[in-house]
């Protein structure tokens, strides 16, 4: 099992991006999923969170800019950013908690990270 994240780059200051994270492999069912992003010299912090019946939580900095959404027939998580400010600037991580076939259980997996970078 792992997660595929993609859709980062440059914009300036006001553009949008949207990331998308893909978890493939062999797994049986997906719970929350979310993103979460660490800015040089700054711990890592959950941007937004959503359940698997389309419950949406966001940190304050990013609430009506930021949109988070899934489509679980595709195991996909998506991040729809507009009006992106300079200090949106971070490598983004998507999360999620999977069963693989093979577990039991549900554990967390984490993406490879992507980089956005927003120009003032």
């Amino acid at each position: 099992v792992q997660l595929q994240a993609s859709g980062g780059g440059l914009v300036q200051a006001g553009g949008s991006l949207r990331l998308s994270c893909a978890a493939s492999g062999s797994i049986l069912s997906i719970n929350d999923m979310g993103w979460y992003r660490q800015a040089p010299g700054k711990q890592r912090e959950l941007v937004a969170g959503i359940t698997r019946g389309g419950s949406t939580n966001y940190a304050d900095s990013v609430k009506g800019r930021f949109t988070i959404s899934r489509d679980n027939a595709k195991n996909t998580v998506y991040l729809q950013m507009n009006s992106l400010k300079p200090e949106d600037t971070a490598v983004y991580y998507c999360n999620a908690e999977i069963r693989p076939s093979t577990s039991w259980y549900f554990r967390e997996y984490w993406g490879q990270g992507t980089q956005v970078t927003v120009s003032s």
